[in-house]
Parts: structure tokens; C-alpha cells; sequence
């Protein structure tokens, strides 16, 4: 952990702060702080920023009530810019949207951005406008029980390619297999962030199971 003294604040005493979301890690705006702003954001572990246009520190949420929860701060290696990963309580920009990137500037014919949220996003639209054709929309229609007989079924060929040691073939199958499960969650109404949610809880126990056997191994 590098200390706040180390960072370097502008001629104003300002330092850009990036600021993403934790789950999907997606862009979600870009605003200045000041290093009591940054004070404040470690210490309420919610993002608080310094103003330009009315010079004054701006707590996200405080209005609003998108608050923005810090998971960390990192610094980069020149120390004048700061990444602020975020759990947040709803849209990131004064307009309504999740983020405030959302005008596409230009996009590469060759190269494709891709994100289970992206794939996410996707599948859902299928479901809210059907397409004609469309092997996501076969299933919807189908229902729950023909989405996860698919799922049993792709879980086998998981098994059975992981089974025969063929790499490629495995990856293959975990990725038909990803697709069909995320199919099924939002059959269910189930979204990343769920999942995410119930991960990362887990980490928790697990974490503090591992201090108890050590706490444990250290009594006797």
C-alpha cells in the first residue's frame, strides 16, 4: 500500500479519478478529487469528489442517492492518477445512464469488445425483442425445462471432454455451457451481480474460516 502523501495532486490540487464499476468493470465516469475529498472517500468508503464547476466537495448520492461504494483505490505509476473501483447503488451519470460513456466514438471492424455483461445485455434483448430465427429466442419460447435440459446436457459434454484431457474441446464446452447457464439465470431473473453478491460472501467465510484455523494453529 502506497501512502496519500505519495500521491501528486495538480497545480489545483486536483487528481483525476476513474471510476469503474467493480462487477462489470466498465468505465462509469471520470471526476477530480482533492486530497480531503480523497480523505473522505476512504474514510465513508463512499466516493466524494471536489466540484470544478461549483467548487466544493460533491459526496455521489448525497442528492441523488446513487451512492457509490469503494471497493479500492489504486494509483498509477506516476502516482497522479487514481483507478476507484465501485459497487454502485444505481446510475453513474446526472443523465440517468449506468455510465457517462455512452456516446461510441469509433468501433474497429476486426476487433470486438467482449464481457459476460455484454453477452448478458445481449441475451436479455432477445428475450424483450424477439428475433426470427434466433436460437436464444427457440429457447425462451421453449421455457425453463428446455433451457436446463440444455444445461444438463452441455454440463456432460463438459465432462466428458474435461474427462478425455482434450483442451480445446473443454473450452468449447464451457463456453456453450456459459452461454446456456446465462440463458437460464435471466429465465429466472437471476443477473451477474447476484452472483457476484453471493461470491464474494463466500470469500468472506472462506477468508474468515482461514484466520480461525490459523488463530487455532497458533493456540496450540
Amino acid at each position: 500500500m502506497i501512502n496519500i502523501d505519495e500521491l501528486k495532486f495538480d497545480e489545483k490540487g486536483l487528481i483525476p479519478a476513474i471510476v469503474t464499476d467493480a462487477v462489470t468493470k466498465r468505465v462509469l465516469t471520470l471526476a477530480y478529487m482533492n486530497r480531503e475529498s480523497l480523505e473522505i472517500s476512504m474514510e465513508k468508503e463512499l466516493t466524494c469528489f471536489w466540484s470544478r464547476s461549483r467548487q466544493e466537495l460533491w459526496l455521489k448520492g448525497d442528492t441523488s442517492g446513487n451512492y457509490q461504494h469503494i471497493v479500492s483505490i489504486t494509483a498509477d505509476c506516476d502516482r497522479d492518477a487514481l483507478v476507484v473501483m465501485v459497487e454502485p447503488d444505481g446510475p453513474a451519470c446526472h443523465l440517468g445512464t449506468d455510465s457517462c460513456f455512452e456516446y461510441p466514438l469509433y468501433q474497429s471492424e476486426k476487433r470486438h469488445e467482449f464481457s459476460l455483461q455484454g453477452l448478458m445485455d445481449l441475451i436479455e434483448d432477445r428475450k424483450e425483442h424477439p428475433k426470427e430465427g434466433s436460437y436464444t429466442n427457440y429457447l425462451f419460447d421453449k421455457g425453463m425445462d428446455k433451457i436446463l435440459k440444455k444445461v444438463g446436457e452441455e454440463s456432460t459434454e463438459v465432462i466428458i471432454a474435461a474427462k478425455d484431457e482434450d483442451r480445446a474441446e473443454t473450452i468449447y464446452e464451457v463456453a456453450d455451457l456459459a452461454y446456456h447457464i446465462l440463458v437460464m439465470m435471466i429465465e429466472a431473473g437471476i443477473s451477474l451481480e447476484d452472483i457476484h453478491r453471493e461470491l464474494t460472501s463466500r470469500h468472506v467465510i472462506d477468508h474468515k474460516v482461514k484466520q480461525e484455523k490459523m488463530t487455532a494453529q497458533t493456540a496450540e
